[in-house]
């Protein structure tokens, strides 16, 4: 269990009835509903040793759902991934079957 009083910074007391402590805490944006986002679906081989993965990035939203959707296409592509920073990354070249699960769920796709 987290404790709230050890999350406040630079303030030890204070008499004003009005003060808010500041915790530093970065407040999530909520999820657009899927017709809202803007996905674009590339494939990488910078930086992988030569191995190709498939990126979905631009998802706007809480890092749950991101972490949800994430689950749902590593499942429909039977490899893993992970998701971070409003990006799904997914081992291997899945770029088709990604496309056609996510406009089925009903988000747009730019094109690059």
């Amino acid at each position: 269990m987290k404790k709230q009083w050890k999350n406040r910074e630079g303030v030890v007391y204070s008499t004003n009835q009005d003060f808010e402590y500041d915790t530093n805490e970065i407040e999530e944006t909520e999820t657009l509903s899927p017709a809202k986002q803007k996905l674009s679906v590339f494939i990488d081989r910078k930086q992988r040793k030569g191995k190709s993965v498939t990126i979905i990035a631009g998802f706007i939203g809480k890092s749950d759902d991101l972490e949800a959707l994430s689950k749902q296409i590593k499942t429909k592509c039977g490899t893993g991934g992970s998701a971070k920073n409003g990006e799904i990354i997914i081992q291997g070249e899945m770029i088709d079957k990604i496309k056609e699960f996510l406009l089925k769920e009903g988000y747009n796709l730019s094109t690059k």
